[in-house]
């Protein structure tokens, strides 16, 4: 397949012909490099540093994603109510359009447009229900508006708030990507189980199902299993790139017995890095979640371009910066190559 014919391919296209990698983790990418802010996680560097979430596009996309998801999270119309900038509401996201459209044009990827949770839903409060609707029949209208190819929904830890922005994706005749995000316990906030929530979810119209964000690898995967065994919809796989354990299920619930911070042994947000995965743990995880037949595979919140990389390499992807992959062989020390100095190799064991 060439790349024109790729091209034009549609993401369900995509997905029956083989892996597809989405990129994401943006505001946790974009503090770390010093231009969000962390507890709010407002991707206020949209408007402020443009050329920056355009740069951190092309990274991925370097790195082997498929998809350019504009950078449209927590850019609703409540979070921008916490920090005061209700006012840059419809800016922000037609400009997070904007840039993430111009590198899928350049780069001949998918473009996204996403909604996310809204932090108000209340299941006993029916204003709450109207409200979420309006947040979301917003920022989709913005994203029909920028010609996005699809439209994801994530990180639900309400199925019923999912459901509502299902409803929403689907009356603006888009195709939708689904995701819940399970913290420690193994339900939903409602106390439906993942299989349960999922399959409704695919019976409700959902074109891509499944779970994104909080859980690592290892917490995440048993959850997959039941959510593949559920629905017969393609599945989405996003986990945090963090070492998550039964224990500690969640990247919140991790704890450092290393280190006190001003909360505690809490390590998150910001200070979760003894807990990263690398980028062989990320790419066992794709391997194993292709074999399980789940092929909308990506990471979320932590993930680093080198991350992405080695998931779009681990299921059989050639991006452009698998040219940088990693050859020990010309190492100074531990090398192999016929240049390397037989008094350097003798020295490699007291490195």
């Amino acid at each position: 397949m060439d790349a024109n014919s790729r091209q034009r391919l549609s993401l369900l296209d995509r997905l029956d012909a083989g892996p597809v990698i989405c990129a994401e983790g943006y505001v946790f990418e974009l503090e770390r490099r010093g231009y969000l802010q962390a507890g709010a996680f407002v991707p206020e560097v949209v408007l402020e540093h443009p050329e920056v979430v355009a740069q951190l596009h092309r990274d991925f996309m370097h790195a082997g994603s498929d998809v350019v998801e504009a950078l449209t999270y927590y850019a609703h119309r409540e979070k921008l109510r916490v920090i005061g900038r209700e006012q840059d509401l419809e800016p922000i996201n037609r400009r997070a359009l904007e840039i993430a459209r111009s590198v899928a044009v350049e780069s001949g990827a998918l473009f996204a447009g996403g909604i996310c949770n809204t932090n108000i839903y209340d299941p006993a409060d029916a204003r709450s229900h109207k409200a979420v609707r309006g947040m979301f029949e917003e920022q989709v209208a913005w994203a029909v508006d920028a010609g996005a190819d699809f439209i994801i929904g994530e990180t639900y830890s309400y199925a019923q708030e999912a459901l509502i922005a299902l409803d929403v994706i689907k009356r603006a005749n888009q195709v939708a990507v689904i995701t819940l995000a399970m913290h420690q316990a193994d339900v939903t906030r409602e106390g439906w189980t993942v299989a349960d929530a999922c399959g409704r979810l695919a019976s409700a119209g959902a074109d891509v199902v499944g779970l994104n964000c909080i859980r690592g690898p290892a917490t995440m995967m048993p959850l997959l299993r039941q959510v593949r065994a559920s629905v017969k919809t393609h599945v989405a796989a996003l986990p945090v790139p963090y070492r998550t354990s039964e224990r500690e299920p969640s990247f919140q619930s991790l704890r450092d017995s290393h280190w006190h911070g001003p909360e505690g042994s809490r390590p998150f947000p910001v200070a979760l890095d003894p807990f990263t995965c690398n980028r062989f743990e990320i790419a066992e995880f794709g391997r194993e979640a292709v074999a399980m037949g789940i092929r909308y595979l990506g990471v979320c919140c932590g993930a680093g371009p080198h991350h992405i990389r080695a998931l779009a390499q681990a299921v059989g992807k050639h991006p452009p910066g698998a040219k940088y992959s990693p050859d020990m062989s010309k190492h100074a020390f531990l090398g192999s190559h016929e240049r390397i100095a037989q008094v350097q190799k003798d020295y490699a064991s007291k490195l």
